[in-house]
């Protein structure tokens, strides 16, 4: 158990038993970045201060995490060093954790020079000790050692010798070699320990700077919980006033919460994004609560044989095998994953006869049923879609959600989804409202964004696409074709609304557009001249926001963005473009919610003055009221001139932002089209057009597709 001051009481239980999913994850990823630097440190010449670097990923699990995720992480990234490059690699692992280490347990104890200087003379000892007992053991090394350094004693003193002033050195280099000879355990061992002492002292100060700047990275799992050793029984779950609040905050994430989950029920939890579906989902999953209480007859069994499985927002995070069929089992044992039938789960969630099939292959959708296909591998008794459908098209979101609520009546278990989508819970037999952390009869009323269709005179041409094909894994037996023959142009303060499924090559063109990936054939230019040549010309803001925020804050963010001339003044006015208030400059990017992330991602790109935006699924993992915002921000950013470029499949969503729609089908343009006031043209209020309220999803031929798409479809 830790003594640390503020550790909440969970974090000091989980500190105790088997290594938790995050430490090995943690330990698999900084292990393999150590093992890459020092390999490299070793073969390459002149490259000896990687192996200071090397440490830093060491120093960091010393830091974060258990003693023994260290000597996990350590004797793994060593075994595979040695396979890879031999014993000085390996050897050099060790070093960088035993400095790693000692600079990391020290700031995790918050201990200062003294505590580096005791750790390191004990690990000197234990590094003096082996060196002194391996010339012991191989003493035919140690002989030949000996030899050597007589040999060149007595070299330089026959050289001495040869001038009479020079004559008492050389006697002086015999008599030290002598004595060396005769004390070689304990020179031997004072430079060994003297070494650590030095590398340590000398660490503390360039490593320990290193791990204060990164200190604030996220290196906790909140679905981590203490071991429960009782029989794995997740249900009936029974929530009687149950309430969380997060370490290191003031206000609860949950307050009150009664809620019971029995077998063959299909529960739907709707909320907006910041109401605490989230941490609710974690308190099914296992997580005590910090008020109230949470039973269960026993163990939650997260991710084991007949407990509760998981299923998160964004599939690819969950996909881990090559093939389809090694994703339904992998983690498995031998054993029980040959008593699993592929095929038939592959079947039952409309996947059947893809298990030949690569992952990398398939569409959003696909992998979502391929998540849920993994966890019916582990025969679930509780079953948590947490945002499963926010990141995949309308059809594939309708038919996610039957077959999630098919489950209860076909197998003997229990189906919670968590969602911002309120057609979503339609088929559930129970919904569940949550506001503010607590349960509510209804969601406070959405707000539909505030825009309208300007028609503006266009420009002259900026970018033009011409017969842009591009397959992946091009010439490899694993090719596969993104787009076939895209031809587009776009002009001058244009705003382009690029339409189309999942799995239809949206995300590939919105690569190619920003000049991040380059076409297999064909060409695409900005101003007549190649995007690959013109990196930063066409900016892109990407599906998921948070993989494009690197810095520590937000203003440094908007900064970098912005170049080495952007101060405080143009941050300011990036922030006040896209509707945040300035003071968030300071808060640190780990504390924005997804709509925040967007809208700082804009606001670094506001900052960059590129004249053309490409925006991958810029509503995608919001809730209405965030949809709302982001549509009302893009009008404002369509209004100041910025060629915007919009890859969605949200139609109706973005028509009031867009001038025109393109059809992207199977890496094909179907058909282009204006874009029409859909909510005029029907004679309808906004708010009955919204997807998520009123109206079920168009399908292609319906007559709500083909009014939102222009009225050609």
């Amino acid at each position: 158990m830790s003594d640390r001051p503020g550790v909440h009481p969970t974090e000091r239980a989980i500190e105790r038993g088997p290594l938790r999913p995050i430490e090995l994850a943690a330990g698999a990823v900084l292990g393999g970045a150590t093992v890459g630097l020092v390999t490299v440190g070793a073969l390459i010449p002149f490259a000896a201060a990687l192996q200071l670097v090397a440490a830093v990923p060491l120093a960091m699990i010393a830091q974060r995490y258990r003693l023994r995720a260290l000597i996990t992480a350590t004797g793994a990234a060593a075994l595979v060093s040695f396979v890879a490059a031999g014993l000085v690699p390996a050897f050099g692992i060790i070093s960088s954790a035993t400095i790693g280490g000692i600079i990391g347990t020290v700031k995790r104890r918050r201990g200062g020079l003294p505590a580096v200087v005791g750790l390191s003379v004990l690990a000197g000892l234990g590094f003096a000790a082996f060196a002194i007992g391996t010339l012991l053991v191989l003493s035919r090394s140690r002989t030949l050692l000996f030899n050597t350094i007589r040999s060149t004693a007595d070299g330089l003193e026959r050289i001495a010798a040869q001038q009479a002033q020079l004559e008492p050195l050389g006697r002086g280099i015999a008599d030290a070699a002598d004595a060396a000879i005769r004390w070689w355990w304990a020179l031997v061992g004072g430079g060994v320990i003297m070494g650590i002492i030095v590398t340590a002292v000398f660490s503390w100060f360039v490593l320990g700077s290193v791990l204060d700047r990164l200190a604030w990275l996220p290196s906790q799992d909140r679905l981590d919980a203490p071991p429960d050793d009782r029989p794995i029984a997740p249900l009936p779950v029974r929530l009687r006033g149950a309430g969380f609040r997060y370490p290191g905050t003031s206000v609860d994430a949950l307050s009150d919460i009664d809620l019971t989950v029995d077998v063959g029920e299909f529960v739907a939890v709707v909320g907006h994004n910041g109401s605490g579906k989230s941490t609710l989902t974690r308190l099914l999953a296992g997580r005590p609560p910090t008020s109230g209480s949470v039973d269960r007859p026993g163990a939650a069994g997260l991710g084991h044989l007949g407990g509760t499985a998981l299923v998160l927002q964004r599939p690819e995070s969950q996909t881990l095998g090559v093939l389809v069929a090694d994703d339904v089992v992998w983690g498995l044992s031998t054993e029980l994953a040959a008593a699993v039938d592929i095929d038939g789960l592959l079947r039952e969630v409309g996947l059947d006869g893809m298990g030949d099939r690569e992952t990398a292959t398939l569409s959003g959708g696909q992998q979502q049923r391929l998540a849920v296909a993994a966890a019916l591998a582990r025969r679930p008794a509780l079953l948590i879609a947490d945002e499963a459908t926010s990141m995949i098209d309308p059809d594939g979101r309708r038919d996610l959600v039957a077959l999630l609520a098919e489950l209860p009546k076909r197998h003997r278990m229990a189906v919670v989804l968590v969602t911002h989508h309120e057609a979503d819970a339609a088929a559930a037999d129970r919904v569940v409202h949550l506001a503010g952390g607590r349960t509510v009869e209804h969601l406070p009323a959405w707000p539909q964004p505030v825009c309208t269709i300007r028609r503006r005179p266009m420009g002259e041409t900026i970018m033009c696409l011409r017969d842009v094909r591009h397959t992946y894994n091009r010439g490899t037996p694993w090719a596969a074709p993104a787009l076939h023959g895209v031809d587009l142009t776009v002009r001058r303060g244009e705003a382009l609304l690029v339409v189309g499924g999942n799995g239809s090559g949206k995300s590939t063109l919105a690569w190619i557009m920003a000049g991040l990936i380059h076409p297999s054939s064909g060409r695409c230019e900005v101003d007549g001249r190649p995007i690959a040549k013109q990196i930063g010309r066409v900016e892109l803001a990407f599906q998921h926001s948070r993989l494009q925020l690197q810095k520590q804050t937000v203003g440094t963010e908007i900064a970098d963005w912005g170049g080495r001339a952007t101060g405080s003044g143009a941050v300011g006015r990036a922030l006040d473009a896209v509707g945040l208030d300035r003071a968030l400059a300071a808060r640190s990017i780990e504390e924005l919610s997804g709509g925040q992330a967007k809208r700082v991602v804009l606001a670094a790109i506001v900052a960059s003055h590129a004249p053309v935006v490409v925006l991958d699924e810029p509503l995608a993992g919001l809730d209405p009221e965030g949809r709302a915002d982001v549509v009302e921000l893009l009008a404002r950013l369509r209004d100041s001139g910025l060629t915007l470029i919009v890859i969605s499949h949200d139609v109706r969503d973005m028509t009031a932002v867009c001038d025109r729609t393109v059809h992207l089908e199977a890496g094909r343009i179907l058909e282009t089209d204006p874009v029409v006031d859909a909510a005029a043209a029907a004679n309808l209020p906004a708010h009955q057009l919204d997807s998520h309220v009123a109206l079920p999803e168009p399908r292609p031929g319906d007559p709500a597709w083909r009014l939102g798409n222009g009225g050609h479809r």
